[in-house]
Order: structure tokens, then sequence, then C-alpha cells
């Protein structure tokens, strides 16, 4: 089956995407992606057999995406765009990756009768409630996620399979849309085995951090992924683990604000911030670890979304300490390969982490079971087959 997704965004990187496009190349699909070009990369590639079709964007249409369903004219833009994709690909479906530019594609495949799988990466009308430009003017007057999530529904109806992240999210929209219930199918995000079985080991990062009790953070380090409680708690687990140290990998425009509570809290020494690092690295970071963290902010979008951190920690067999988000709690209790904290709560984050401290044996056991999981239940060799059927029954 030709198979055209759609991505408003650049590619590489974006690791769902690549995926779930691998998968069903290796299936025998043919997978064309449509997505964004901002700089002067190559207008057709091709990508571990993905056929990528680059077209141009620019920084004002990008700013327009956020008033899509505000004002009409970014969805304009993109429908020239899409049906050019349409028509030169000679695709055999739609596969729009989250909702940004869903409304583009609904209107251009009104011409095409193409059937259509919408997959939701994320509950993105509650994520916009989180963005900084949506707490002032104008955003907060400009973009309303009611509208959004009124879209989302509308959206929801219009296509023929719904994808999303976990069950908590499938839950969510099966409450809302009842009707709909049947054509939502679950694909997580979860790690190829690659990850943890084809990997090389830094070991400048494993001699560097040798003598410390290292808690590593990987990802974006937005305020809401809840970085500061982490930060906050080593204000008393320093005197309890002098060689303690907060390792954070990944960054955020609000970094500054992490910096400065560290230099407020004269944290310096038991603080690193390494930036962002190259994937290949992420390996080395988790082994020179000793508690890898997820501590998000309770909402309702990190309650029905699972970070994909948390399965790259667990099948290098480290224990997690994750907040009481609901997807990651529930996971984190089921398979037992961790300790919860309650969300913002840098006291009972101290608690865990000085539990884990004083247990080798306790780290090892739930390192061991997370291991055990992601590597013989949900790696995304595993949970991938959902998405290949899905198609195979399309196709039949």
């Amino acid at each position: 089956m030709k198979i055209g997704m759609i991505l408003d965004a650049p590619f590489p990187p974006d690791p769902r995407v690549e995926n779930e496009a691998v998968s069903l190349v290796e299936k025998g699909h043919e997978v064309f992606l449509f997505c964004l070009n901002y700089a002067n990369e190559k207008a057709s590639d091709t990508i571990n057999g993905i056929q990528i079709k680059r077209y141009s964007s620019n920084s004002l249409e990008y700013k327009l995406s956020a008033l899509a369903y505000t004002i009409p004219l970014y969805s304009f833009i993109m429908q020239k765009k899409i049906a050019k994709f349409i028509k030169e690909t000679s695709i055999e479906a739609l596969h729009i990756h989250d909702m940004r530019i869903a409304g583009a594609v609904y209107k251009v495949n009104k011409d095409f009768n193409l059937p259509v799988v919408l997959d939701l990466h994320d509950n993105m009308p509650e994520v916009m409630k989180l963005y900084p430009h949506l707490q002032k003017f104008p955003g907060k007057y400009l973009i309303s996620p009611k509208k959004w999530r009124q879209k989302e529904e509308e959206f929801i109806k219009l296509a023929d399979k719904v994808i999303t992240v976990s069950p908590e999210f499938i839950e969510t929209l099966a409450a809302r849309l009842p009707l709909e219930k049947e054509k939502l199918v679950l694909v997580p995000n979860t790690i190829r085995k690659t990850f943890f079985e084809d990997y090389k080991i830094n070991e400048g990062i494993l001699e560097k951090y040798k003598s410390n009790f290292v808690i590593l953070y990987l990802g974006d380090t937005h305020l809401r992924r809840g970085i500061q409680t982490a930060i906050a708690a080593l204000e008393k687990l320093k005197d309890t683990i002098p060689e303690i140290k907060l390792v954070i990998v990944g960054k955020n425009t609000t970094d500054i604000i992490l910096k400065q509570q560290v230099k407020d809290l004269q944290l310096e020494q038991f603080v690193d911030f390494e930036g962002w690092q190259n994937v290949t690295l992420f390996q080395s970071y988790i082994l020179a670890s000793e508690i890898c963290i997820s501590p998000l902010h309770r909402n309702l979008q990190h309650d029905v979304a699972y970070a994909n951190k948390i399965f790259q920690y667990m099948s290098l067999a480290k224990p997690l300490l994750v907040s009481d988000a609901t997807a990651q709690r529930k996971l984190v209790e089921k398979v037992a390969c961790g300790l919860v904290h309650k969300e913002r709560d840098s006291e009972d984050f101290s608690k865990k982490v000085v539990a884990l401290y004083e247990s080798k044996p306790l780290r090892i056991a739930l390192g061991e079971s997370g291991r055990k999981f992601v590597q013989n239940e949900f790696s995304w060799e595993q949970t991938s087959e959902k998405l290949i059927n899905l198609y195979h029954n399309m196709q039949s």
C-alpha cells in the first residue's frame, strides 16, 4: 500500500514518525513522508526506506500554525503543498501526525477521498494551555484551547482510524466520544531493540561520573517536566548523599530559570547541565547513573502520556523515580520498576531517593524488573503490531 504520512515539521528527527514509517516499510508498504523544509535541505530524499518529500516553509508559516484554528491562513497555505504531494506520489492512504495540519489535510482530501489515519502524539488542546505564549497577550486572546478541543473531536469523527499513545489517552477519548471508540488504536511511544542491543559506550562519560551517585534526567527540560522539584530536593540530599549529582541531558528556553534556582540554592557543584547531546550518548549517561527520573507535573496531558525516556531508562536496568502523573505511575507500579513521588513535592522526592540510595538490592531489583518488561514485552517491535495490523486490514 502507498501510505502518505503528513508531518508539519522538519524530518529528521522525529523518533515516533521514523519508527512507524520504518515498520511499515519493513512490511512491504511504500511510505512517502510530507514534511517541511526550513533550511536548504534536499527536496526529495530517502531515509531508511522512507521516501521524503520536503516542502519549503518559513518562520512566518511556523508562527501561523499556532493560529491554525483561529484564522484559516496556515491551513490555506498548507493545502496547496499537500495537494501537490498527493498528486505526485499517488498515495492510497493518508496518515496525519498530530492535529495542527489536520484541518488542511481534510480539506484537500475532499477531492481525493482517501482513507485517513489520525495519529495523536499528544493531547494537543491540553498541551497548548502550558505554552508560555498562551499565558500572556496576544496569544492568550488569539489562541483558544477550547477551539482546538472542538477541532480534535471533529477530526476524530472524520478519521477512519485514530492512533493514540497510551491506554489512559484512549480512555479519555472514548469517554468524550463513545461512538468513536471502535476506531481508537493504541500505539505507544516505545523504543527499538537497537537502543539496548546495539550501542557504543562512551568511556569518558562513565569516567566523569564514576565517583558520583548520579540522578539522571533525559529530554526536554521545560518547567512542566518537573526538574525544579529535583533541584529543590538536592538542598537536603547533598547532606545525606555527599557524592550526589543531578545530571540533566536536554534543554529548553526555560533553562535560565532552572540555572538561577541552582545558583540561588548554591548547588552548582551538585548539578550538571549537559544540554542537548547526541542520542548515541544516551546509553552511556544512563549506564553512568544510579536513578533515572521523570518528575512530570500533573495535568491532562501528562496524565495520559508516557515520556519515551522512561523506556530508555528501563531497557538498561535502571530504577525509576517518577511523579504520580497517572500514566507513568500506573506503569511503574504495574511493572515494579521504580518508586513514585508526589508531583512537585521535593520532600517526597528526597525520601524516595534516600530509600533507593540506602538499598542497592532494591535498585537492582527494580531495574531488572524494568529491563525484563521492555526487552521481553514492550519494545517497539512488539508494540507496533497494532499499527501493522491496522494497515493490513485497510489493505484487505
